[in-house]
């Protein structure tokens, strides 16, 4: 291999534990809590009537020297392990972490890849995990190990192939890695495993950059820390042009399909001078015209003091949030689901533009005719393969640059602006999903996948990796594991009810939106932008091992 001299150096990085996990996994045990039970009450009758096995059961923490002892800890065992969904950094520490738990407690334990994410049990695509496979791959980005999909286990098919394909290779254990989807695939299979009584567990570990796959138990899914780092590095780059040039207003829109914490995260550390947040829109029902205004406003301002430039940032699912875009989307998303056939035999753009306004309501079609031409195809592209519009494929941006230019000149008629208008739009998304792992993501990553060995060599089944107390030291984490199930709510989805993992949105009661809502008044005046550089792997902890904003605080520690 061709390695950069960075490459290099983080082979030689020793990912830190929680005290629980180190030492002989001979003294691993676990301490088990109350019944974990979903949150939302009028869904618990039905998620127990389709998760019977799992439902009901209690939140485990990982001990040493006490508790139930880890009883298969020192069994040679056969895990197979998927990557799942997008990728984000950290995964390969995750598989890491796993090989080394199953190396410790039997050296002839196995770990096998199932290529192309969850498409690759179905159909039997392995490969062998060899220690001389892991080291190649130790504190590096990427999912490139064993690649990833989006392959959505749930026919009774699939679901009898993945048992076929598991019963082949004799695994007691799959260790599926992924967001909230690919772990309620993961409680599904787990659920389907111990039906048919197939001695297979299933544990999940939760990875998105996103950062909408957490809860009490989950303080941030992995990836999100280093992608951060890493767009925030772009867009103090980004701000500090825009003070250097004088000339443009930069419209940056970062990932965040369902959920603004990357947006918030970002904006913590850059100080822009307009930052979108898609839960505060929808809470406070605001109209694209209201966003509009919003930055139009921060432009006014800062353009009576001859600064006709800035930042503004924009979370990449912002319209599923704006209300009447939202009612549109759901209900193309219907429409879709209903006449999808007939829908995919269309060829052309404008045919497809044609069908689509034909059968909306009179409200959805007068929006969906007031938007650009652009747009209106981009909302009608293919779903993703759990039914949600590809919002990284809209480009919201660019439409508010549109409407903010044409309410500018509006006001430049009245006399109410004399600036002067020019922009740019970036997307940072793609940038941010294979970045070398921060320290924080590298030792996370490597303790979750500790922590599902221990749960496997424990005995359980239908669980998520979990490692908490985060914004402190890496020896004072807290290893254990949450029922998959517990997470989990009824939701619309492909035009009938569905249980899946409740996405984590932005708590506008939380302490890192009121920081940000304290601060954003003076950014949407100010030049004084935040400009965080790189991440850093070498130097001391404070440094080097630095968690988010968003984490520090929401335990208090900022």
């Amino acid at each position: 291999m061709n390695l950069s001299p960075l490459q290099k150096a983080r082979y030689a990085y020793t990912p830190k534990l929680p005290a629980a996990l180190v030492g002989p996994v001979a003294g691993l045990g676990i301490e088990r809590g109350p019944a974990a039970l979903p949150a939302a009450e009028a869904d618990r009758a039905r998620l127990k009537e389709l998760f019977p096995a799992s439902y009901g059961a209690s939140r485990v923490t990982l001990v040493r020297g006490r508790g139930e002892a880890a009883g298969r800890a020192g069994e040679a065992l056969t895990v197979g392990v998927i990557l799942s969904g997008g990728p984000a950094p950290g995964g390969h520490n995750v598989i890491a972490g796993l090989f080394d738990g199953l190396k410790a407690g039997n050296p002839a334990s196995s770990l096998i890849g199932f290529r192309g994410g969850p498409g690759g049990l179905v159909e039997d695509k392995s490969i062998a995990i060899t220690a001389e496979l892991v080291d190649r791959y130790r504190n590096t980005g990427g999912f490139d190990m064993i690649g990833s999909g989006r392959t959505k286990i749930e026919t009774p098919e699939q679901f009898e192939k993945a048992l076929e394909t598991a019963k082949r290779h004799k695994l007691d254990a799959v260790v599926i890695i992924g967001g909230d989807d690919s772990n309620t695939n993961a409680a599904l299979l787990a659920e389907f495993f111990t039906a048919r009584r197939a001695g297979v567990a299933v544990i999940g570990v939760p990875k998105t950059i996103d950062g909408d796959l957490k809860n009490e138990d989950i303080e941030t899914s992995f990836g999100f820390d280093t992608a951060t780092k890493l767009y925030a590095e772009l867009v103090g780059n980004i701000a500090r042009d825009a003070a250097s040039g004088r000339k443009y207003w930069h419209f940056v829109k970062l990932m965040g399909r369902s959920a603004s914490h990357i947006c918030l995260e970002v904006a913590l550390q850059t100080h822009p001078n307009v930052a979108l947040i898609s839960e505060e829109v929808e809470a406070n029902k605001r109209s694209l015209g209201a966003v509009v205004e919003e930055i139009c406003a921060s432009i006014l301002a800062r353009a009576q003091k001859g600064e006709n430039f800035g930042v503004v940032l924009v979370p990449e699912g912002l319209i599923e949030f704006v209300p009447e875009m939202k009612a549109l989307i759901a209900e193309l998303n219907e429409l879709l689901a209903r006449e999808g056939e007939a829908f995919g035999a269309l060829v052309g753009a404008d045919e497809k533009r044609a069908f689509v306004a034909a059968r909306l309501s009179s409200e959805a079609g007068k929006l969906y005719a007031s938007l650009p031409a652009e747009i209106q195809v981009q909302l009608v592209w293919d779903r993703d393969p759990h039914g949600n519009v590809q919002v990284s494929r809209i480009e919201t941006e660019k439409l508010l640059v549109a409407m903010t230019k044409a309410r500018l000149a509006e006001l430049a008629k009245q006399g109410a602006y004399t600036g002067k208008f020019d922009y740019q739009t970036h997307f940072l998304g793609y940038e941010g999903r294979c970045a070398f792992p921060s320290n924080f993501d590298a030792d996370y990553c490597y303790a979750l996948g500790y922590t599902a060995f221990a749960l496997i060599a424990a005995g359980l089944s239908g669980y998520l990796s979990s490692v908490k107390n985060l914004a402190s030291p890496a020896s004072e984490w807290i290893a254990g594991g949450v029922p998959l199930v517990s997470m989990m709510n009824i939701e619309r989805r492909h035009g009938a009810d569905k249980p899946v993992i409740k996405k984590a949105l932005v708590d506008l009661a939380g302490a890192p939106f009121a920081a940000f809502a304290a601060e954003r008044t003076s950014w949407a005046q100010s030049s004084e932008y935040r400009v965080p550089g790189p991440a850093q792997y070498f130097g001391p902890a404070e440094l080097c091992d630095r968690p988010t904003e968003t984490l520090l605080l929401e335990t208090g520690r900022a």
